[in-house]
């Protein structure tokens, strides 16, 4: 198991699991799934090096996308030193080995620096909550949030569920 940044050749793979992540999510939870996320947002992310993969036996079994500052969902955190996880999502083949865990496990290390690991899902995911608990997180809450424009559609007139690690 290896976990790298991804790179500009890891597009077509990326979206090929946002795209299978996505029927997942409408089948398991129709109420709310990603969109069809734009290209320059992956780019941009892998240029600035906070996209990255999980690698078994040289093979993409999961994908995530990280960031320092999330104001238009984390209301109030100016200035808060924090990881902000975004939109795991697994190759089918490697389904059910908690990839989350590793992440989170990989995230403490990364942002050793930091005060706080945070997360966010939408919908009130009953099973994807206690997921999360498992995995390390402090559940916080579930929130509508109330300017979205500039968010991506899943966030709009979402309940987003809030997620936190502290760190030491």
């Amino acid at each position: 198991m290896e976990i790298v940044n991804s790179t500009k050749n890891d597009i077509p793979e990326i979206f090929k699991l946002y795209k299978l992540a996505t029927s997942l999510q409408k089948e398991k939870f129709p109420e709310n799934q990603w969109p069809q996320f734009d290209k320059a947002l992956i780019e941009e992310e892998i240029i600035d090096n906070r996209q990255f993969k999980l690698l078994i036996d040289g093979e993409i079994a999961c994908v995530w996308a990280i960031t320092y500052s999330d104001p238009e969902i984390w209301k109030n955190d100016d200035g808060v030193s924090a990881l902000y996880i975004h939109r795991i999502a697994t190759n089918p083949n490697f389904r059910g080995n908690n990839y989350v865990k590793i992440i989170v496990d990989w995230s403490k290390d990364f942002a050793k620096d930091k005060k706080y690991i945070r997360m966010d899902t939408c919908g009130e995911n009953k099973r994807l909550i206690q997921h999360y608990q498992n995995c390390g997180f402090n559940f916080l809450g579930i929130e509508k949030l109330r300017d979205f424009a500039d968010l991506p559609s899943h966030y709009h007139n979402a309940d987003v569920c809030y997620f936190e690690i502290k760190l030491d």
